[in-house]
Protein backbone atom coordinates (compact mmCIF):
# COMPACT_ATOMS: atom_id res chain seq x y z
CA UNK A 1 0.00 0.00 0.00
CA UNK A 2 1.35 3.43 -0.92
CA UNK A 3 1.05 6.41 1.38
CA UNK A 4 1.99 10.01 0.66
CA UNK A 5 5.04 11.63 2.28
CA UNK A 6 2.74 13.65 4.55
CA UNK A 7 1.16 10.44 5.84
CA UNK A 8 4.55 8.75 6.39
CA UNK A 9 5.73 11.78 8.36
CA UNK A 10 2.81 11.24 10.73
CA UNK A 11 3.23 7.46 10.89
CA UNK A 12 6.95 7.33 11.59
CA UNK A 13 6.49 8.74 15.11
CA UNK A 14 3.76 6.30 16.15
CA UNK A 15 4.52 3.98 19.06
CA UNK A 16 3.24 0.46 19.66
CA UNK A 17 0.77 1.91 22.17
CA UNK A 18 -0.58 4.29 19.50
CA UNK A 19 -0.95 1.42 17.05
CA UNK A 20 -2.71 -0.85 19.56
CA UNK A 21 -5.11 1.95 20.53
CA UNK A 22 -5.97 2.48 16.85
CA UNK A 23 -6.45 -1.26 16.29
CA UNK A 24 -8.92 -1.43 19.17
CA UNK A 25 -10.82 1.61 17.85
CA UNK A 26 -11.14 -0.23 14.53
CA UNK A 27 -12.62 -3.33 16.16
CA UNK A 28 -9.52 -5.50 16.44
CA UNK A 29 -9.43 -7.87 19.43
CA UNK A 30 -6.35 -9.15 21.20
CA UNK A 31 -6.12 -12.86 20.44
CA UNK A 32 -2.98 -13.94 22.30
CA UNK A 33 -0.12 -12.43 24.25
CA UNK A 34 3.26 -14.07 24.77
CA UNK A 35 5.98 -11.91 26.26
CA UNK A 36 6.18 -8.67 24.29
CA UNK A 37 4.24 -10.10 21.33
CA UNK A 38 0.53 -9.33 21.11
CA UNK A 39 -1.54 -10.87 18.33
CA UNK A 40 -4.69 -9.05 17.24
CA UNK A 41 -7.44 -10.29 14.95
CA UNK A 42 -10.26 -8.57 13.11
CA UNK A 43 -13.71 -10.03 12.55
CA UNK A 44 -12.99 -10.24 8.79
CA UNK A 45 -10.09 -12.66 9.38
CA UNK A 46 -7.10 -10.30 9.30
CA UNK A 47 -4.39 -10.93 11.91
CA UNK A 48 -1.39 -8.89 12.95
CA UNK A 49 1.37 -9.46 15.48
CA UNK A 50 2.55 -6.38 17.39
CA UNK A 51 5.79 -6.43 19.35
CA UNK A 52 5.09 -4.12 22.27
CA UNK A 53 7.95 -2.01 23.56
CA UNK A 54 6.73 1.12 25.36
CA UNK A 55 7.77 4.46 23.88
CA UNK A 56 9.62 2.81 20.97
CA UNK A 57 8.79 3.58 17.35
CA UNK A 58 9.02 1.13 14.47
CA UNK A 59 11.57 1.09 11.68
CA UNK A 60 10.08 2.18 8.33
CA UNK A 61 10.33 -1.35 6.92
CA UNK A 62 8.59 -2.99 9.91
CA UNK A 63 5.93 -0.28 10.01
CA UNK A 64 5.26 -0.77 6.29
CA UNK A 65 4.86 -4.52 6.81
CA UNK A 66 2.53 -4.03 9.77
CA UNK A 67 0.35 -1.60 7.82
CA UNK A 68 0.21 -4.05 4.89
CA UNK A 69 -1.06 -6.75 7.28
CA UNK A 70 -3.58 -4.35 8.83
CA UNK A 71 -4.62 -3.07 5.38
CA UNK A 72 -5.84 0.40 6.39
CA UNK A 73 -6.50 3.07 3.80
CA UNK A 74 -5.71 6.72 4.53
CA UNK A 75 -9.45 7.32 4.99
CA UNK A 76 -9.73 4.54 7.57
CA UNK A 77 -6.70 5.85 9.49
CA UNK A 78 -8.26 9.33 9.55
CA UNK A 79 -11.60 7.93 10.69
CA UNK A 80 -10.05 6.28 13.76
CA UNK A 81 -7.86 9.37 14.29
CA UNK A 82 -4.57 7.50 13.80
CA UNK A 83 -3.51 10.29 11.42
CA UNK A 84 -4.77 13.81 10.71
Amino acid sequence: MKYSKNIWNQLKNKTAKDLITALKKDGWIQDTKVGSEQVFRHSDGRRVSIHFHPKKTYSPKLLKNLLEDINWSETEMKKIKFIK
